[in-house]
């Protein structure tokens, strides 16, 4: 599990130096860009995968720091993959207004053309039809954050439950500690109750022999 978890977390860092590409590369190469990332993100959640089952089968003193770091790994991965549909989206739209104002701006019209106006209303609609769509993208794309926020925040209420399975863990063993020393205290004095009333009988024998 290890040689897998250390694989999956690299390409997460590889991953992220990517996401810095995309901001600078060109409209040639950032569809190459935009592609090796996904690749790579859905070679980490297939790795997940697996984690997973691994991570369930390892020793009950490890299993649970185990799932916390793929959890962890998951996490990343999924914010990672949310900010490259973020992209694509604001991408997409950019391009989508470039082409519609060259579309305008290629327009020529004479004096002579019997159709000289320019189609304001289905522009319009058109421009609203795409604000309608970027503000649905937000709306789900703030979804997605809430969502990740909420894993984010089960990750920190795991870790505080680890923590306090750990210190009951720890408490536990004290006191088991401490009451297997009060009983081994407690037959040691039993016996030495008992010898000692074995002596005093022996010495109060003796003397009433020697009195006697």
């Amino acid at each position: 599990m290890e040689g897998l978890y250390r694989e999956s977390n690299k390409q997460v860092h590889e991953i992220q130096s990517y996401m810095g590409r995309l901001e600078t590369s060109d409209k040639e190469s950032v569809h190459l860009v935009e592609n090796e990332i996904q690749a790579r993100i859905d070679k980490v959640f297939s790795n997940l995968e697996r984690l997973e089952i691994l991570s369930s089968k390892e020793p009950p003193n490890k299993r649970q720091n185990a799932k916390l770091r793929v959890d962890q790994l998951k996490y990343d991965v999924q914010h990672l993959q949310m900010a490259l549909r973020n992209f694509q989206h604001r991408r997409y739209i950019r391009e989508q207004q470039e082409r519609q104002r060259e579309e305008l701006l290629a327009r020529t019209f004479t004096t002579n053309d019997s159709d000289t106006t320019i189609p304001i209303d289905e522009t319009l609609q058109f421009n609203e039809s795409l604000q309608n769509a970027h503000r649905g993208m937000d709306d789900l794309i703030g979804s997605g954050t809430n969502i990740l926020q909420g894993l984010r925040d089960q990750r920190m209420t795991l870790k505080g439950t680890q923590k306090k399975i750990l210190d009951v863990a720890n408490t536990l063993g004290l006191s088991n500690t401490v009451m297997r020393l009060i009983e081994k205290r407690a037959f040691q004095d039993k016996y030495f109750m008992i010898g000692g009333m074995i002596v005093t009988c022996v010495i109060l024998f003796l003397v009433v022999q020697y009195l006697t």
